[in-house]
């Protein structure tokens, strides 16, 4: 796994030329300058987005609004050619795709097609999966494509724990696709895509988590990574909180009531780094932005270059760096509240 982990890390490094790291060098140096001054200064082009496939799910995760069916903005498809669109302009400064917002991205038949027209354009890839659709033809597809990284959501080592948050999922079908894709690597002599487990930990699995570490050693992912729960009402508590605070994001303050762990300071490299695309061309300033809430502008009629520097990108940086706590989206964050093993 060590070897596996430094392949990529060289894959990431590798994916950043001379013209991107001259632009992420801008971006950090403004960054770090707006924060000491305390108004937003950006320069340069962001180094990595995340893009939406679709919102479709084939799960009805419970806290997940496209699992309940419960977005408030439009739901659908990402077009490939609307793709190649927002790649073509981007490419030139951007070193890390993000191909996942909400949904499944294999619900999209053009997924694998669009990773192979970005990672044509040496662009590091990335996706998160439910695991349901990693067939054998999917998981070739998915190794010949380019992907350089692939989490599967995998939230219990039994059906029972494991549908406890996953719910309409099943477990062997995930162990299935992740078999077929460690078989794949092994067969197109690939090392990539980098296979991550990720656990979900809520109070049905949380004794399960030395199993998961050792089922992803039998299986031959790369890595095991435990993530904590997001919840929308948190402050009364959550059935599906575990009962092991460190696994949690949020802890109880001094008056019994559940708050997030995060400090929430008035800074946020990802509003300088990066953004996400909804599959329609909205940008929104990061993935917890679920239902586009503070829309920044959409590409459909406006070039991107002009949103990162405008005025509503402007005034969304400059209220981060004033009272980043007044944020809607910022109170779930998880920057600080993730476990690595």
């Amino acid at each position: 796994m060590v070897n596996s982990k430094l392949t990529d890390i060289f894959n990431i490094a590798s994916s950043f030329s001379v013209r991107k790291s001259w632009n992420a060098g801008k971006v950090f140096i403004s960054y770090h300058l707006s924060n000491l001054i305390g108004r937003p200064i950006h320069w340069g082009m962001p180094i990595s987005v995340s893009i939406e496939p679709t919102t479709s799910c084939n799960l009805r995760c419970p806290e997940c609004p496209s699992g309940k069916r419960e977005f408030s903005r439009n739901t659908g498809m990402l077009e490939s050619e609307f793709f190649h669109k927002i790649i073509d302009e981007l490419s030139p400064h951007i070193s890390y795709l993000t191909f996942y917002f909400q949904g499944e991205p294999y619900l999209n038949t053009g997924f694998t097609d669009m990773v192979s027209y970005a990672s044509a354009k040496n662009i590091y890839t990335a996706t998160s999966t439910n695991g349901h659709y990693l067939t054998p033809e999917n998981a070739r597809k998915t190794v010949q494509c380019g992907l350089k990284r692939l989490i599967i959501s995998i939230d219990g080592t039994t059906q029972e724990t494991y549908s406890a948050y996953r719910i309409g999922g099943q477990l062997d079908k995930v162990l299935e696709g992740a078999k077929n894709l460690v078989e794949w690597k092994r067969k197109l002599h690939s090392t990539t895509p980098y296979l991550i487990f990720q656990f979900l930990v809520n109070r049905a699995n949380q004794s399960q988590i030395q199993d998961i570490i050792k089922l992803g050693k039998e299986i031959g992912v790369d890595e095991v990574k435990l993530k904590t729960l997001q919840v929308y009402d948190y402050s009364e508590g959550n059935d599906l909180l575990p009962s092991d605070e460190q696994y949690s994001r949020y802890k109880k303050d001094g008056s019994g009531k559940y708050v997030i762990k995060n400090k929430l300071l008035n800074h946020c490299w990802r509003s300088w780094q990066g953004c996400v695309f909804t599959w329609d061309g909205q940008v929104v300033p990061c993935c917890f932005d679920k239902d586009a809430k503070h829309t920044l502008g959409n590409v459909n009629g406006a070039s991107f270059a002009s949103i990162w520097h405008g005025d509503e990108y402007r005034s969304f940086r400059r209220a981060i760096l004033h009272s980043r706590k007044n944020i809607d989206i910022c109170k779930n964050c998880t920057e600080g509240a993730t476990a690595w093993l």
